[in-house]
Formats: C-alpha cells, structure tokens, sequence
C-alpha cells in the first residue's frame, strides 16, 4: 500500500482486467542431416562453421546462404525445401555432416575405367579417372575411334551430361608430339589419363576400340553414428541441441535414412536413432517427431517392421511410403526421398488454414511427382491399425496423406491432431500464466487463475477445436478450496483441474443406404 503523507489528488494503476493468454506457434519444424556445407559469414568476416548447431532459417535462400543446395548424398536440403514448399516458415537445421568439405579435402573417390588392349589376351593399357571425385563421374563414358591411314594414332571422345570434348591423332608413345598424357591430361576439363606399361613390342599400338563407362565414383566420408544423431545437451550437438530451443514443435531426420542406404546403420541402428526421436519428444512434451519407414519395402514388409520396432509412444507419427520429386541436383528426372520434410510443411500449413485441431491428412503433397508404390485399400487396412499413415495417389486429386494416427496403443492419443492440440494448450497456459508463481494462495488468485484460463478455452472453443454446443460442454476449469485445501497450501502448491473435449477426425465416414418403397397410397 502506498503512504500518503500531503493533501493532494493521487492515481493509481489497478489490474482488473484478464492476463491474455496467447497460444503458441505449433508449426516450427526442426531437421537434423547432411548438407553441402554449413557455415555463415558475420558482417563480412571469415566464414564461422554452424556444423552441429541449431541455426533458424526462415526461406529457402537462407538455407542456401548458410548450408548451400541440393547435393548427391543428402535428403536434408530437399525436406527443407519441401518443407517451405508445403506452406512451413519457420525451421531450425542441425547439420551433423558436411558433403562440400568432403571434397575439398579430397576424400571423394573419382569414377575410373581401365582400357584395354588389343588381341586374343587383352590386358590393362589406359586409365581414364574423372576429374571430378563423388558420382558424378559416373556419368561420364569415353570413346576410342581408330583413324584411317595410321595403325598407332586413335581418336578420344569424352561425353557428360553437361559438356563433351574431343581429343584427335592421339599417340601411346611418349616420343610422339601428340603423347596422350600430355594431351589430355593437359587440356580435357572432365578426365585424365594414365598409361599402365609399354606399347613398344604390342602389334598394335593403340587401346581396344568402342565406349567405356567409368564407374566406381562415390564420397568417401566419415560414418555418422548412433551417437552423432542423438547428440549432447550439454555441448548442444545433435538432437541433444535442440533441447535449449522451446518453440520447435515438429522434429525429423530425414538423413537417418541415407546412413541406412550407404550401409553405415543397420535397422536396429535406425529404430535407436527413432526411439531417441520420440523419447525426446516426451520428455520435451510440446514436441511432435515426424518418422520415416525405411526405403524399398513393400506393405507387408513394413507391416512387419513396424510390428519388429514395437513403438509404443503419442508423440510422433510414421508414414509411408516415400515419394518422387525432381531431381535437383542433376536437373533432370526423379528422385525418391523420405517425406518427413514434405509432410511437416503440410502440418504448417493445416494449421494455418485451419488450425492445429485439424488432422493434418486428406491434404495434398506439393512437389510430389509419384509415388514409388501404390498403396491398395486392402493393404491401408493392415497398415493403418498399427499406426502406419499412408501417402495414396487418387485419380484426379492428386498425392494425398491419407493418415492421421500416431503410433499410441492408447485409443485416447491415437489421432495426431489431439495430442498436438493438447500440445498448443499445455504449453499456452503455462507460459500465460507464469505470473501466478509467488502470488499470495487465496481465493481472489483462485477465482483470477479460473477467469483467465477460461478466456483462452473459450477462444480455443469458438474456433472448433473442442467438441461442444456451449462453452460449459466443451471445457470446465476447476480451482477452489477442494482442490487446495491447507494441507496443500502448506506445501506452497496451487492445484488447477482443467477438462477438455477434443475433436475427432472423421476417420471413417460411413452411410447408410437402403432401398425405400416410396410413400403408400392411402
């Protein structure tokens, strides 16, 4: 109380109104993955590495600014892209390796092939190795041409996708003007060559005529573990750094599955890894993991994987199978990749449109081409009891989820959009209603605490997301001298009991026809 000490007229600020309680965003994704690089320069200074830390992007350009684009070897850049693309704004990206540095270091295995000789015993002569090291040497074929008039003088044809060149009068001797090492080697921006013995005692004296593949090109790069994935809290590496930042409410790993495809984890190595994923998220509790099957499996394949893996958790969801895009980095044709990516920009999008109460399902995918396999009803109708959300193809409406369970064996948590609704309001009344802490344990701050929190549900009510004619049927909110009575109050404790009535999807829409004879005559 103020102590009035002199005549005169005083104000005084009084708070009688409610505290508003704000709902929280539930669309900030969070991808952890390989990218090209990850770095970033600050007011021009030298590049600063962001390698195993959390760092928000909220466009495709700031992602490419600081973890460069698309590149073989990586499914991150194309689920952060399809993450934008499907209406998400907001990310944050832990690269756990990089792919660009790789070859800088020159640790890519260059694509080769071995020409060989001429004769009834053909041996090992040239070896024509891609400039390049990574795959993309793999694309590229040579061919020998012999030339008219000359039995040791051959042509050399290089051709790749993005150029091709030409080598002519080309000599094994190293006396000759037109050695083929110091040609090639000195002019071809694609290849180089290297002659494996002497030509002097062959009868003849050029490599065996017709067109060469060079194979064998691949990134030779340090394995990610189990442990690189999960990382630590405490150095903020990995899944463990995203522990510091509260307003990530989707997770995915879209890369986990790369490990799996280059042979550096097995599936049990995976389920770890997705245990990890889901576990974080319960410990988290305002947290939603997003989980991808493996590749290359067919329904009663993944059927039994899932069954294999047991997960038993409401806080994340799987989905399958994956799904064909364009491929960027080559510029031409399809990849196949997880949707984790894909599939959390379209939970930002429903909730955008329509609000996280609304099952994120019957929604289209953008960016998706095709679909590697095409899910029967039949075969939904054992996936989708186990929790195994599917992606379907439907004539005329385009690539759909058609899938909104998690993978709870309680039925109270089993639509995605429940739990994440209840994620939103857990987390909006406690961060509205911090100023509680420390208050005086009384009825007036009983009566304050019921009035506000039910300001919020009635808001949360008109916009459909509680099931309810009037606002007393969708929600109650109880906080009186039963719930606090001394004994409670002694501990310093404020107990307030809050009910709500979610909506369900319309999973399964039934009607009922039967044939009907029409009105008697009377």
């Amino acid at each position: 109380m103020a102590n009035y000490l002199s005549p005169g007229v005083y104000i005084e600020e009084v708070e009688r109104g409610t505290k508003p309680i704000e709902a929280v965003g539930t669309s900030v994704a969070a991808f952890i993955g390989f990218t090209e690089k990850a770095e970033e320069r600050v007011n021009g200074g030298p590049p600063v590495s962001l390698l195993n830390r959390a760092t928000a992007v909220t466009n495709w350009s700031q992602f490419v600014d600081k973890f460069g684009g698309f590149v073989e070897g990586a499914y991150l850049p194309y689920a952060v892209y399809g993450f934008f693309l499907n209406g998400g704004t907001r990310c944050y990206v832990v690269s756990v390796k990089t792919l660009r540095a790789t070859l800088e270091e020159g640790a890519a295995k260059p694509a080769r092939v071995a020409l060989p000789t001429r004769g009834e015993k053909p041996a090992d002569l040239l070896e024509i190795a891609a400039r390049a090291g990574g795959p993309s040497g793999n694309e590229i074929k040579v061919t020998i041409q012999d030339e008219e008039g000359s039995e040791e003088t051959f042509t050399l044809n290089v051709h790749a996708p993005s150029a091709s060149e030409t080598f002519t009068n080309l000599s094994l001797s190293k006396d000759a003007e037109r050695f083929v090492e110091t040609v090639v080697n000195t002019q071809s921006r694609l290849i180089t060559v290297r002659l494996l013995r002497a030509v002097g005692n062959l009868p003849d004296k050029r490599p065996s005529a017709g067109t060469f593949a060079l194979a064998g090109g691949e990134m030779v790069t340090r394995a990610v573990t189990v442990a690189d994935y999960r990382g630590q809290p405490a150095e903020r590496t990995g899944l463990g750094g995203l522990e510091a930042v509260d307003e990530i409410s989707l997770i995915a790993v879209p890369d986990l599955m790369k490990s799996y495809e280059n042979g550096e984890m097995t599936l049990k190595d995976v389920q770890a890894v997705q245990q990890a994923l889901y576990e974080h998220c319960e410990r988290n509790k305002y947290c939603f993991a997003i989980l991808d099957c493996p590749p290359n499996l067919r329904p009663q394949q993944v059927l039994e994987w899932r069954l294999a893996a047991n997960y038993d958790t409401k806080y994340a969801a799987l989905y399958y199978p994956w799904i064909e895009t364009a491929d960027m980095v080559k510029g031409r044709g399809t990849v196949t990749i997880p949707p984790c990516g894909h599939i959390a920009g379209v939970y930002a999008r429903s909730d955008a449109e329509r609000g996280v109460h609304k099952a994120p399902a019957n929604e289209v995918i953008r960016g998706a081409t095709g679909l590697p396999i095409q899910v029967t009803r039949g075969e939904q109708d054992s996936l989708n009891p186990v929790g195994i959300n599917c992606i379907r193809a439907f004539p005329g409406r385009g690539i759909r989820i058609w899938g909104a369970r998690t993978l709870s064996s309680d039925a109270a948590w089993r639509y995605i959009n429940v739990r994440r609704l209840f994620n939103m309001i857990e987390e909006s009344i406690e961060r509205g209603t911090q100023w509680v802490v420390f208050e005086p344990n009384d009825a007036d701050l009983w009566a304050r605490v019921r009035r506000d929190v039910r300001a919020f549900l009635r808001t949360v009510w008109s916009a459909g997301a509680l099931f309810g004619a009037t606002p007393d049927e969708a929600f109650y909110v109880k906080c009186d001298e039963e719930l606090n009575p001394p004994e409670v109050r002694d501990l310093g404790q404020l107990i307030i009991e809050i009910g709500i009535a979610p909506v369900k999807p319309a999973e399964f829409v039934i009607f009922r026809i039967s044939q009907w004879a029409g009105p008697s005559a009377e």
